[in-house]
């Protein structure tokens, strides 16, 4: 069994039975003592399970998330969610198996990852938080850049200009955006843009994810031109100016009718990131 599976399976053993010795994670598991006490320490550090003597213990739901260093991620996320987790959905349903995505730093984009939990792709993120969920949750291909973690925006930042990027093709790029305008995608952080136009440079299509107040948000910085999107998914909010705006520039529009966000389980290994009443389980993401 590969890792991920192992302890996703562990974690749910332990949601069904509270606690469990090494012993018996050995006989469920079907793997050796030096495995399963691996995976107890692996689990332990990201805050997932409580090391007991000689074993395992589950957390309570409320335990088992991080606090966050900032606000942000937790306001975005709150904001027009049903609207985000919409947009997701249709943006992970444009990806074809067997396919190379980059998918950048956002709320947004970060909702996809529920939706490609079944997927086989090759998936290039600049985003800990979206990497850490997929490679837990999924059996994706899971690509990285080399770099420094910002925590604040969550991405991670080469120095070089020659970083693994470069050696990556993209069939698409799913992109979350802080506003879209007439003079093309809008970013608030300068880090950001250094970053995301590396990745931009390395797909043939770029698809931008963003609800309808993005379109009248407006920020410093322009990350690329109208003529560089070949689509905009948004919801149905969206103005008719807004979309004939962006028609008019060459660039299909798909507009998404707003969904109800799930109703959290009662016990769940996973943290749904949509139960909006408790912290995200990991820190924070780009406040897009």
């Amino acid at each position: 069994m590969v890792n991920h599976k192992r302890r996703k399976r562990l974690l749910k053993l332990l949601a069904e039975h509270e606690t469990a010795t090494v012993p018996q994670l050995v006989e469920w598991l079907n793997a050796s003592p030096a495995t399963v006490r691996r995976d107890i320490s692996w689990l332990a550090t990201r805050n997932l399970l409580t090391r007991t003597r000689g074993g395992a213990a589950n957390l309570p739901q409320k335990k088992r998330s991080f606090p966050l260093t900032s606000e942000s991620f937790q306001n975005n996320i709150r904001a027009h969610a049903e609207s985000k987790r919409a947009i997701a959905r249709y943006a992970a349903g444009m990806c074809r198996e067997g396919e190379t995505i980059i998918i950048n730093g956002g709320t947004t984009t970060f909702m996809m990852a529920e939706f490609l939990v079944d997927q086989h792709l090759k998936i290039l993120t600049n985003s800990f938080l979206m990497a850490e969920r997929l490679l837990v949750t999924s059996e994706n291909e899971i690509i990285v850049p080399g770099g420094k973690v910002y925590r604040e925006q969550n991405v991670i930042l080469s120095p070089f200009d020659n970083d693994i990027t470069q050696h990556h093709y993209a069939a698409k790029m799913f992109m979350s955006v802080y506003g879209l305008s007439l003079l093309g995608l809008m970013e608030a952080d300068p880090l950001l843009i250094q970053a995301e136009k590396r990745l931009i440079s390395q797909a043939e299509e770029l698809i931008v994810l963003a609800d309808s107040s993005k379109f009248a948000k407006k920020a410093g910085l322009i990350l690329c031109g109208l003529n560089r999107v070949s689509t905009v998914i948004t919801d149905t909010y969206a103005s008719d100016s807004a979309v004939q705006l962006l028609e008019q520039s060459g660039i299909k529009v798909v507009t998404v009718e707003p969904e109800q966000l799930p109703p959290q389980p009662a016990v769940s290994p996973f943290p749904n990131v949509y139960d909006l009443t408790q912290p995200a389980m990991f820190q924070t993401e780009t406040a897009h």
